[in-house]
Protein backbone atom coordinates (compact mmCIF):
# COMPACT_ATOMS: atom_id res chain seq x y z
CA UNK A 1 0.00 0.00 0.00
CA UNK A 2 3.06 2.27 -0.19
CA UNK A 3 2.72 3.59 3.36
CA UNK A 4 5.29 5.86 4.95
CA UNK A 5 7.06 3.76 7.56
CA UNK A 6 8.37 6.81 9.45
CA UNK A 7 4.95 8.30 10.24
CA UNK A 8 2.32 7.06 12.69
CA UNK A 9 -0.96 6.91 10.78
CA UNK A 10 -3.14 6.15 13.81
CA UNK A 11 -5.75 8.90 14.00
CA UNK A 12 -8.35 7.09 16.05
CA UNK A 13 -10.14 9.35 18.56
CA UNK A 14 -9.86 9.09 22.32
CA UNK A 15 -11.99 6.33 23.90
CA UNK A 16 -15.55 7.42 24.48
CA UNK A 17 -15.51 10.10 21.77
CA UNK A 18 -18.71 10.75 19.83
CA UNK A 19 -18.81 9.32 16.29
CA UNK A 20 -17.92 11.60 13.41
CA UNK A 21 -20.93 13.04 11.59
CA UNK A 22 -20.98 11.75 8.00
CA UNK A 23 -22.90 14.18 5.77
CA UNK A 24 -23.62 13.81 2.04
CA UNK A 25 -25.12 16.77 0.16
CA UNK A 26 -27.29 16.29 -2.92
CA UNK A 27 -26.88 18.53 -5.93
CA UNK A 28 -24.12 21.07 -6.48
CA UNK A 29 -23.08 23.14 -3.48
CA UNK A 30 -22.02 26.77 -3.90
CA UNK A 31 -18.34 27.12 -3.00
CA UNK A 32 -18.55 30.29 -0.93
CA UNK A 33 -21.53 28.91 1.00
CA UNK A 34 -19.55 25.74 1.71
CA UNK A 35 -16.58 27.75 3.01
CA UNK A 36 -18.85 29.76 5.31
CA UNK A 37 -20.46 26.60 6.69
CA UNK A 38 -17.06 25.00 7.24
CA UNK A 39 -15.76 28.05 9.07
CA UNK A 40 -18.76 28.03 11.39
CA UNK A 41 -18.50 24.31 12.09
CA UNK A 42 -14.76 24.40 12.74
CA UNK A 43 -15.23 27.17 15.30
CA UNK A 44 -17.88 25.11 17.10
CA UNK A 45 -15.71 21.97 17.09
CA UNK A 46 -12.78 23.93 18.50
CA UNK A 47 -15.04 25.30 21.24
CA UNK A 48 -16.34 21.85 22.10
CA UNK A 49 -19.85 22.79 20.94
CA UNK A 50 -20.23 20.40 17.99
CA UNK A 51 -19.17 16.96 16.85
CA UNK A 52 -16.50 16.35 14.23
CA UNK A 53 -17.83 16.19 10.68
CA UNK A 54 -16.94 14.76 7.29
CA UNK A 55 -18.90 16.47 4.51
CA UNK A 56 -19.16 14.92 1.04
CA UNK A 57 -20.35 17.12 -1.82
CA UNK A 58 -19.90 18.26 -5.40
CA UNK A 59 -19.30 21.81 -6.57
CA UNK A 60 -20.20 23.52 -9.85
CA UNK A 61 -17.13 23.94 -12.12
CA UNK A 62 -14.57 26.25 -10.53
CA UNK A 63 -10.89 26.71 -9.78
CA UNK A 64 -9.45 27.28 -6.34
CA UNK A 65 -6.11 28.80 -5.42
CA UNK A 66 -4.26 27.56 -2.37
CA UNK A 67 -1.77 29.57 -0.36
CA UNK A 68 1.12 28.51 -2.64
CA UNK A 69 -0.66 29.20 -5.95
CA UNK A 70 1.29 31.03 -8.66
CA UNK A 71 -0.62 33.24 -11.10
CA UNK A 72 1.21 31.71 -14.07
CA UNK A 73 -0.46 28.38 -13.30
CA UNK A 74 -3.92 29.82 -13.98
CA UNK A 75 -3.97 29.25 -17.73
CA UNK A 76 -7.61 30.18 -18.43
CA UNK A 77 -8.66 32.78 -15.83
CA UNK A 78 -11.99 33.49 -17.54
CA UNK A 79 -13.11 29.89 -17.99
CA UNK A 80 -14.60 29.26 -14.54
CA UNK A 81 -14.90 31.27 -11.32
CA UNK A 82 -11.65 31.39 -9.33
CA UNK A 83 -11.64 31.39 -5.53
CA UNK A 84 -8.91 31.97 -2.97
CA UNK A 85 -9.39 28.94 -0.76
CA UNK A 86 -7.12 29.58 2.23
CA UNK A 87 -5.99 25.93 2.21
CA UNK A 88 -2.49 24.70 1.54
CA UNK A 89 -1.43 23.85 -1.99
CA UNK A 90 -1.71 25.47 -5.40
CA UNK A 91 -4.44 25.56 -8.07
CA UNK A 92 -7.00 22.81 -8.34
CA UNK A 93 -10.29 22.20 -10.11
CA UNK A 94 -13.61 21.19 -8.57
CA UNK A 95 -16.71 20.22 -10.51
CA UNK A 96 -19.47 17.69 -11.09
CA UNK A 97 -18.31 14.08 -11.03
CA UNK A 98 -15.59 14.82 -8.51
CA UNK A 99 -16.17 13.82 -4.90
CA UNK A 100 -15.02 16.61 -2.63
CA UNK A 101 -14.71 15.66 1.03
CA UNK A 102 -14.30 18.33 3.68
CA UNK A 103 -12.73 16.80 6.78
CA UNK A 104 -13.34 18.60 10.07
CA UNK A 105 -11.51 16.66 12.79
CA UNK A 106 -10.14 17.75 16.15
CA UNK A 107 -6.51 16.69 15.95
CA UNK A 108 -5.96 17.39 19.63
CA UNK A 109 -8.16 14.39 20.37
CA UNK A 110 -6.28 12.26 17.87
CA UNK A 111 -2.69 13.15 16.95
CA UNK A 112 -1.46 16.75 16.83
CA UNK A 113 0.82 16.18 13.86
CA UNK A 114 -0.11 17.82 10.55
CA UNK A 115 2.45 15.89 8.50
CA UNK A 116 1.10 12.61 9.85
CA UNK A 117 -2.47 13.78 9.24
CA UNK A 118 -1.74 14.45 5.56
CA UNK A 119 -0.14 11.02 5.29
CA UNK A 120 -3.22 9.48 6.89
CA UNK A 121 -5.46 11.23 4.34
CA UNK A 122 -3.26 9.87 1.55
CA UNK A 123 -3.52 6.41 3.10
CA UNK A 124 -7.32 6.73 3.25
CA UNK A 125 -7.43 7.50 -0.48
CA UNK A 126 -4.98 4.72 -1.33
CA UNK A 127 -7.10 2.23 0.62
CA UNK A 128 -10.23 3.44 -1.17
CA UNK A 129 -8.63 3.01 -4.59
CA UNK A 130 -7.37 -0.46 -3.68
CA UNK A 131 -11.01 -1.57 -3.32
CA UNK A 132 -11.38 -0.81 -7.02
CA UNK A 133 -8.17 -2.71 -7.85
CA UNK A 134 -6.30 0.53 -8.51
CA UNK A 135 -2.84 0.99 -7.02
CA UNK A 136 -2.66 4.54 -5.78
CA UNK A 137 0.75 5.83 -4.73
CA UNK A 138 2.12 8.83 -2.84
CA UNK A 139 5.13 10.85 -3.86
CA UNK A 140 7.57 12.46 -1.44
CA UNK A 141 7.93 15.58 -3.58
CA UNK A 142 4.22 16.26 -4.21
CA UNK A 143 1.05 15.86 -2.19
CA UNK A 144 -1.83 13.78 -3.50
CA UNK A 145 -2.36 10.30 -4.88
CA UNK A 146 -1.00 9.10 -8.21
CA UNK A 147 -1.45 6.12 -10.52
CA UNK A 148 1.11 4.79 -12.95
CA UNK A 149 0.05 4.88 -16.63
CA UNK A 150 2.26 2.47 -18.56
CA UNK A 151 -0.24 2.76 -21.43
CA UNK A 152 0.98 6.35 -21.86
CA UNK A 153 4.69 5.67 -21.47
CA UNK A 154 7.21 4.07 -19.17
CA UNK A 155 7.43 6.97 -16.71
CA UNK A 156 3.89 8.29 -17.17
CA UNK A 157 1.59 8.76 -14.18
CA UNK A 158 -1.61 10.69 -13.53
CA UNK A 159 -3.07 12.32 -10.46
CA UNK A 160 -6.38 10.87 -9.32
CA UNK A 161 -6.85 12.60 -5.96
CA UNK A 162 -5.81 15.91 -4.40
CA UNK A 163 -5.29 16.96 -0.79
CA UNK A 164 -5.38 20.47 0.59
CA UNK A 165 -6.01 21.22 4.24
CA UNK A 166 -5.97 24.01 6.75
CA UNK A 167 -5.79 23.67 10.52
CA UNK A 168 -7.13 26.19 13.03
CA UNK A 169 -6.85 25.60 16.78
CA UNK A 170 -5.94 22.03 15.82
CA UNK A 171 -9.21 21.48 13.95
CA UNK A 172 -8.78 20.52 10.29
CA UNK A 173 -10.86 21.77 7.40
CA UNK A 174 -10.87 21.65 3.61
CA UNK A 175 -9.71 18.10 2.79
CA UNK A 176 -9.56 15.84 -0.25
CA UNK A 177 -11.00 15.47 -3.74
CA UNK A 178 -11.27 12.19 -5.64
CA UNK A 179 -11.91 12.14 -9.38
CA UNK A 180 -14.78 9.74 -10.01
CA UNK A 181 -16.10 10.97 -13.37
CA UNK A 182 -15.37 14.68 -13.84
CA UNK A 183 -14.77 16.38 -17.19
CA UNK A 184 -11.01 15.91 -17.31
CA UNK A 185 -10.57 18.58 -19.96
CA UNK A 186 -11.69 21.14 -17.36
CA UNK A 187 -8.30 20.65 -15.68
CA UNK A 188 -6.65 22.15 -18.77
CA UNK A 189 -7.41 25.68 -17.55
CA UNK A 190 -4.81 25.33 -14.77
CA UNK A 191 -1.53 23.64 -13.99
CA UNK A 192 -2.99 21.24 -11.40
CA UNK A 193 -1.07 21.61 -8.14
CA UNK A 194 1.81 23.16 -10.07
CA UNK A 195 2.77 19.86 -11.74
CA UNK A 196 3.37 20.11 -15.49
CA UNK A 197 5.00 16.79 -16.32
CA UNK A 198 2.06 14.53 -15.36
CA UNK A 199 -1.62 14.33 -16.19
CA UNK A 200 -4.94 13.85 -14.44
CA UNK A 201 -7.21 10.81 -14.43
CA UNK A 202 -10.37 9.46 -12.80
CA UNK A 203 -11.90 6.15 -11.80
CA UNK A 204 -14.04 6.07 -14.94
CA UNK A 205 -11.10 7.14 -17.12
CA UNK A 206 -9.22 4.11 -15.76
CA UNK A 207 -12.07 1.83 -16.85
CA UNK A 208 -13.86 1.51 -13.49
CA UNK A 209 -17.61 2.06 -14.09
CA UNK A 210 -18.36 3.19 -10.54
CA UNK A 211 -21.11 5.46 -9.28
CA UNK A 212 -20.71 8.27 -6.76
CA UNK A 213 -22.82 6.29 -4.29
CA UNK A 214 -20.53 3.26 -4.56
CA UNK A 215 -17.50 5.49 -4.12
CA UNK A 216 -19.02 7.09 -1.03
CA UNK A 217 -19.63 3.69 0.53
CA UNK A 218 -15.98 2.68 0.13
CA UNK A 219 -14.75 6.08 1.32
CA UNK A 220 -16.76 5.66 4.51
CA UNK A 221 -15.57 2.10 5.07
CA UNK A 222 -11.91 3.08 4.66
CA UNK A 223 -12.32 6.25 6.73
CA UNK A 224 -13.62 4.24 9.67
CA UNK A 225 -10.58 1.95 9.51
CA UNK A 226 -8.29 4.94 10.16
CA UNK A 227 -10.35 7.58 11.93
CA UNK A 228 -13.08 5.75 13.84
CA UNK A 229 -16.85 5.38 13.79
CA UNK A 230 -19.18 7.62 11.80
CA UNK A 231 -22.88 8.32 11.97
CA UNK A 232 -24.92 9.43 8.95
CA UNK A 233 -26.77 12.71 9.50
Amino acid sequence: MNQRSDIALDFMPAPGSAPVEWVISDGLVDYEAALAEMEERVAKIAAGEAAERVWLLEHPPLYTAGTSAEEADLLAPDRFPVYRAGRGGQYTYHGPGQRVVYVMLDLKRRQADIRAFIAALEDWLIGTLWNFHIRGERREDRVGVWVRRPDKGREAEDKIAAIGIRVRRWVSFHGISLNVEPELEHFEGIVPCGVTQHGVTSLVDLGIPVTMEETDSILRQEFERRFGATVRT
